[in-house]
């Protein structure tokens, strides 16, 4: 091989590295800003006047938020949608809120059921089994983990103490409307490739979440509002 052609071909081979560069920080921000969208989504929901109940998030063990669901299929029903789970830390999840755990979520018809082709979609995990069940793989909600659509308001009713038995209860905004709402069918699962572009290495959602990971600037807010509207752990321990 002449000098020539080994130059063009050292070239050629930089010009692919520089690429794949640019193809991974490119990821690496399309996640960060997923992440730090979900910040603004809750800061959001949990400023207007009738939003979750203050006794749900005060009880929940996780938040899961999902910005701009949308639908896949018009007229199918399916909907697919990427966002991050946060959790509280220590074993006994009463602790600080922890670092975050993208996720992602598809069929169902909750897209649907507001007429909107994007939905923002927060689901409040109320107990260790759910979040046992969400840290695994895929898992079907209604099936492998009960959901309820979430009440709503100030206060809690005692209508809604069937709700709150739910492992995970739901809640969608769509159109400034916002309300509970059933994902009965929809799966849920860690984003591993999604973490791995936040974090810069591979993490599962369980070490994120039973670990002691340091929360990424790009999810700092997300965690800083949940912190600011339920720093302890009401549940009283729930199984």
């Amino acid at each position: 091989m002449s000098r020539r052609q080994i130059s063009l071909a050292f070239c050629s081979m930089l010009a692919v590295a520089t690429v794949g560069a640019q193809d991974q920080k490119k990821d690496q921000n399309k996640e960060q800003e997923r992440l730090a969208t979900c910040g603004v989504v809750m800061n959001e929901i949990l400023n207007i006047p009738d939003n979750v109940p203050r006794e749900v998030l005060d009880k929940a063990e996780c938040v899961v938020v999902i910005p701009s669901v949308t639908r896949v299929a018009v007229g199918v029903g399916g909907s697919y949608g990427r966002g991050a789970m946060v959790c509280r830390s220590g074993a006994a999840f009463n602790g600080p809120w922890g670092a975050p755990a993208m996720y992602a979520i598809d069929a169902g018809s909750f897209g649907l059921q507001l007429g909107a082709e994007s939905t923002d979609l927060i689901l409040m995990v109320m107990n260790r089994r759910g979040v046992d069940a969400l840290l695994g793989t895929k898992v079907k909600l209604g099936a492998e983990a009960s959901a309820s659509a979430g009440p709503k308001g100030r206060h809690l009713e005692a209508s809604t103490d069937a709700s709150m038995r739910a492992e995970i209860l739901s809640y969608s905004r769509s159109r400034g409307l916002f309300a509970g709402i059933s994902v009965d069918g929809a799966s849920l699962r860690p984003d591993n490739d999604a973490t791995e572009e936040v974090y810069g290495r591979k993490l599962s959602a369980r070490e994120i979440v039973t670990g002691s990971v340091k929360v990424p600037p790009s999810g700092q807010s997300l965690v800083d509002v949940l912190q600011k509207f339920a720093p302890y752990n009401q549940s009283g321990g729930r199984q």
